[in-house]
């Protein structure tokens, strides 16, 4: 028998949550929606990635940060949950580097995506 799983993450930012998610080519839809599991179950999430077999993934705001809602037995992303989940907070991380700098007049100098996946910033701002 199937289920939903929630994994809690520490991703509070919308807007970067979907930049992470559109970077791995995905189409997040935005407003709440129902995702479905085992037996018509339905669970509430604020962002919802359809997949082809209907059964959804979605990211539920707990009040705290956005977790990742699913029926796992139903997963039909290329990667596993984990791998997924690092490459989203990989993103995440990366999106919200860039939105508060840029909120100190930061632009990104350099960046180089590492053989190991990491990614490599330089950061500068021009000071009259």
């Amino acid at each position: 028998m199937s289920h939903f799983s929630t994994i809690k993450t520490r991703i509070r930012n919308l807007s970067a949550l979907k930049a992470s998610l559109q970077d791995l080519g995905l189409k997040p839809l935005e407003g709440s929606r129902s995702i479905k599991g085992y037996q018509g179950q339905t669970r509430q999430a604020e962002i919802v990635l359809e997949q082809s077999n209907n059964y959804d993934i979605g990211f539920s705001w707990n009040g705290q940060e956005y977790e990742l809602v699913a029926d796992l037995q139903y997963w039909a992303q290329p990667l596993t949950v984990e791998g997924f989940l690092n490459k989203v907070t990989q993103g995440y991380a990366y999106h919200t580097v860039l939105t508060e700098t840029g909120k100190s007049g930061f632009q990104v100098a350099e960046q180089q995506k590492n053989q190991d996946g990491s990614i490599r910033l330089v950061m500068q701002r021009w000071s009259s």
